[in-house]
Formats: C-alpha cells, sequence, structure tokens
C-alpha cells in the first residue's frame, strides 16, 4: 500500500480546534467539514489540497479534544497520509479507526517541506521525499493496521 501526493506542512502541538474549528461541529456531512479543515491556521487549505496529499506535521498532533471529526475531515479533504513526529494518542486511534493512515517518523517531520512531492510504502515504513531526493525510515503499519485501512475503517473491516 503506497500514498504519493504534495505536502501541506505544520508545526508543533496541532490542535483539534484548529484542524476542524468547534463552530462546524454542527453538521456530519464529511464534504462541509472538508471546507472548513485546517481553516483557523491555513485559510488556504481547503483551497489548495488535492486528492492524495499529505499531511507533515511535527510533534503532538492532533492533541485536544477526542473529536472524530478532525481525522474524518482531514480525509474528507483529500489528504491520502498524515505524517508526524508524534500524535496524540486518541487523534491516533480515531485516525485508525476512520481509514485514515497516519505515520510517526520524527526525520521526514523536520526535513519534509512544504510543497515537496512525497511517497509513502506502508508496507515498509519508507517515505520518500522525490523532491529531494532522499529517503526517512518511519514505522511500518502491521498487517492489522493495512486492513483496516483498506477498508476504510474499523467498523468496515469488522463486516
Amino acid at each position: 500500500m503506497k500514498a504519493y501526493g504534495t505536502v501541506h506542512k505544520y508545526g508543533d502541538n496541532v490542535d483539534t480546534d484548529v484542524i476542524i474549528p468547534a463552530r462546524y461541529l454542527n453538521t456530519a456531512d464529511m464534504q462541509e467539514l472538508a471546507k472548513h479543515c485546517m481553516e483557523d491556521i491555513d485559510i488556504e487549505f481547503a483551497s489548495r489540497v488535492k486528492a492524495g496529499d499529505i499531511m507533515v506535521a511535527k510533534a503532538n498532533f492532533g492533541c485536544g479534544s477526542s473529536r472524530e471529526h478532525a481525522p474524518a475531515s482531514i480525509k474528507a479533504s483529500g489528504i491520502s497520509c498524515v505524517i508526524a513526529k508524534s500524535f496524540a494518542r486518541i487523534f491516533f486511534r480515531n485516525a485508525i479507526n476512520i481509514g485514515l493512515p497516519i505515520i510517526e517518523c520524527d526525520e521526514a517531520a523536520e526535513k519534509i517541506e512544504a510543497g515537496d512531492e512525497v511517497e509513502i510504502d506502508f508496507d515498509t515504513g519508507v517515505i520518500t521525499d522525490i523532491t529531494k531526493g532522499e529517503s526517512y525510515q518511519g514505522q511500518s503499519f502491521p498487517e492489522f493496521l493495512i486492513n483496516i485501512i483498506n477498508a476504510n475503517g474499523l467498523l468496515n473491516s469488522l463486516k
């Protein structure tokens, strides 16, 4: 399983309140949520993001509240994977539960820049910055997580 796309880069401690602001949580329409994803820290994100793009952040991505809307809005925006130094544990679990691939890798989170073209091999954990011609070793996904992601979420994988 692989992902390929252009990078959207963020810093440390990106919390769920800026991933999807609370004022938009009155809808369950994922496409509506995607229109407002990241707008409090990157007003142009929704208009720039393309299907398959990759989000890169530094430490503690997805901290804050446990709202499942945060990873869901990222996925609905077209992001194929989030790479970070670390994720808040509840965000990590929510992302996997809805089928959003996420991968931890310190070196990639530091060196990859906004606009870089990146490919991720989830089976090996290798992240390749095609723009720079560099590769980084992230955590590979165990088979059960790949099955959840391929099924588009935990509930679908159980069916």
